[in-house]
């Protein structure tokens, strides 16, 4: 059985996937499985990833005919993970030769960190460098890293930053209590927040993940201008033009993971307190959901 477990969740990636593949494959931690969970691609992508799992006993290649959406693909990937550690994938992203190897070194050396990863490099098509914009008073590396889980979980909720701690090194089975990923745009953040409940992130100070911006990739390919609801059939195609009141139900999902989760009482009352806080400076956009989603359940579709 493979310590670690590496899951690529792909739909039409034959542009990026085998300098992705090549990355990982690269890897000078060896005690690893890669599952690729193709959601019906239309490409070459098929092609190529059944020629990788043919060279090398490590690829397990899972196809499916239809696209059954990002949601369900990324979620089967840790259903399907052999691995003590898992670790998500994107198609079109890189990481070097010596990321999963110094993931695993902290989680073995610390059992109080449940998501290892490292600094983020943002690249552009070609794979030059690209300047990103930090936007967080926050330094990264300090936002899931306090001792105090309460601390960490009002720090992961806010929105000014990016998620890419989310494609990090997880402990399996605590990422299997979680909800992972679920059918709304930010459901990330959510993920982050609530196995931040169990344990700390740590994030090593090496840009070792090369975090590709192109036109196809899934933000950029489905913009939210309009509001959430814009970007729900990329994770579900079911949801296509349904009334959705996605930041509504990540709402009840905080306060689900703050309920089930193992902290004692004072520490999930100071997660509350600080749940509820930086909701009320969340209230326009809560109500200005429900209008967009009354306009879907009313009338045609608007934005």
């Amino acid at each position: 059985m493979p310590r670690v477990t590496i899951g690529m969740p792909v739909y039409n990636g034959e542009r990026f996937i085998v300098e992705a593949l090549d990355s990982i494959m690269a890897q000078t931690y060896k005690d690893l499985e890669l599952v690729i969970s193709d959601n019906g691609s239309t490409d070459t992508t098929e092609e190529i990833c059944r020629r990788y799992a043919a060279k090398d006993p490590r690829v397990r290649y899972y196809r499916e005919d239809v696209n059954r959406g990002a949601t369900w693909n990324y979620n089967r990937l840790v259903d399907l993970a052999k691995g003590e550690f898992f670790k998500w994938a994107a198609h079109d992203d890189l990481i070097t030769p010596d990321y999963i190897e110094k993931c695993v070194d902290v989680l073995d050396r610390d059992p109080g960190v449940v998501l290892a990863c490292t600094d983020d490099q943002d690249i552009d098509e070609e794979g030059g460098h690209v300047d990103a914009r930090r936007y967080s008073h926050i330094p990264s590396a300090e936002r899931g890293s306090s001792d105090q889980a309460s601390k960490r979980f009002r720090r992961l909720i806010r929105d000014d930053y990016d998620c890419e701690q989310v494609f990090g090194l997880y402990r399996t089975d605590l990422l299997r209590r979680t909800r992972m990923i679920q059918s709304y745009t930010d459901s990330d953040r959510t993920l982050l927040a609530e196995i931040g409940l169990y344990g700390r992130l740590f994030e090593i100070p090496e840009r070792l993940f090369l975090h590709r911006q192109h036109g196809g990739s899934s933000c950029k390919a489905n913009p939210i201008s309009g509001g959430w609801h814009e970007r729900a059939a990329w994770f579900d195609p079911r949801l296509s033009g349904k009334a959705l009141f996605s930041r509504w139900r990540q709402f009840r999902e905080y306060i689900d993971a703050i309920v089930k989760s193992p902290l004692p009482i004072s520490e999930k009352a100071a997660s509350f307190f600080w749940l509820l806080a930086y909701q009320r400076g969340r209230l326009k956009g809560l109500f200005r959901e429900i209008i967009i989603g009354l306009r879907f359940l009313l009338g045609p579709k608007q934005s």
